[in-house]
């Protein structure tokens, strides 16, 4: 198991001086990657809690985001090549660009230059975003009921830009004669692609195979919610035509991640469950779960609130210095 730094960059209030703090702490405890966290606006109607779906369309969770619409959140995109520019050991990327608020030929050319700010340490995240008020402020609300299918589209573009000198491409939301999209990324073929948000094994499973995807990234996962969708997702890349293994694939899930000096009642309350919220040894327990069931890379996650950018920095030292070692042993 290794450690990821999900940069808590969507709060109500947070500086580019903490993003900072953390992002070289996190080069300098040689955690494997920094990502940050992709959201264009919280609607005014989201104080009120009368979003039209809860929080990440999560079940339990309220009609809510847990930042305010007046906050001074900052983007995630535009921080990865800044991150690019911080930094010379991590990789880095944003969990995840929704790719309907992107222009796919524009995505995979920026990507790809990217790739070159930071010399191949570029993961790229992809999913379908799920707030139909987000959609609306970023001119894609005509693309909400078929944003999966603009996904899908976004990979075979950013695949095709990346390893074809000329490309061309004639679909629905990108159609386009054959162009140069100027330098292809330092990785090869292209740099990793991760999703998020499909729970459905068997379109999971066909998208991993079709497109040889590197890794899959959850939130708030419990051991066994990994143990059961690992186990489903091999079950239906058994049925297909294809050498891919769950084995494969880089598992991660954004994790809501604090040590306190009392234990904490972790018991079962769906997503709202505190995980990893608990004493250095009901979280060292938790990784050790985790990474029976099929973890393999926790993406550690500063609370919304409450909780000072100095204690994650604690945090995170004493998760890769004491705990981890624990739970690799």
């Amino acid at each position: 198991m290794k450690l990821a730094l999900y940069l808590p960059n969507f709060r109500t209030e947070v500086t580019v001086k903490e993003l900072e703090d953390l992002t070289a702490l996190a080069e300098d405890l040689d955690l494997d990657s920094v990502w940050t966290l992709d959201r264009i606006v919280v609607p005014e109607s989201s104080d009120r809690g009368e979003l039209t779906y809860p929080f990440g369309m999560m079940e339990g969770l309220p009609n809510q985001l847990p930042v305010a619409a007046r906050g001074t959140f900052l983007q995630g995109f535009p921080l990865i090549p800044w991150l690019a520019a911080k930094t010379t050991k991590v990789r880095i990327g944003m969990s995840i660009i929704d790719t309907p608020f992107r222009a796919p030929g524009v995505l995979a050319a920026e990507l790809a230059t990217i790739d070159h700010l930071c010399n191949g340490r570029l993961n790229v995240g992809v999913g379908s975003g799920w707030m139909p008020e987000e959609f609306a402020a970023a001119s894609a609300a005509h693309i909400f009921p078929k944003r999966h299918k603009h996904v899908r589209e976004t990979i075979e573009v950013m695949q095709g830009v990346w390893t074809n000198d000329i490309f061309e491409y004639h679909g629905e939301f990108a159609d386009f004669e054959p162009c140069g999209f100027g330098a292809k990324p330092v990785q090869k073929p292209h740099p990793p692609i991760f999703f998020s948000g499909l729970k459905d094994p068997k379109r999971s499973a066909a998208r991993i195979a079709k497109y040889n995807l590197s890794g899959w990234i959850g939130i708030q996962d419990s051991p066994e919610d990994i143990k059961n969708w690992r186990s489903a997702i091999q079950r239906e890349l058994d049925e297909l035509d294809t050498k891919r293994s769950v084995d494969d694939l880089e598992v991660c899930s954004m994790l809501w991640t604090v040590i306190t000096d009392q234990e904490v009642d972790q018991s079962d309350q769906g997503r709202v469950t505190n995980l990893m919220v608990g004493t250095a040894g009901q979280i060292t327990d938790r990784l050790k779960a985790y990474n029976e069931a099929g973890l393999t890379m926790p993406f550690i996650w500063p609370p919304f609130a409450d909780v000072p950018v100095a204690k994650t920095m604690d945090d995170l030292k004493r998760l890769q210095e004491e705990i981890l070692p624990k739970v690799n042993a």
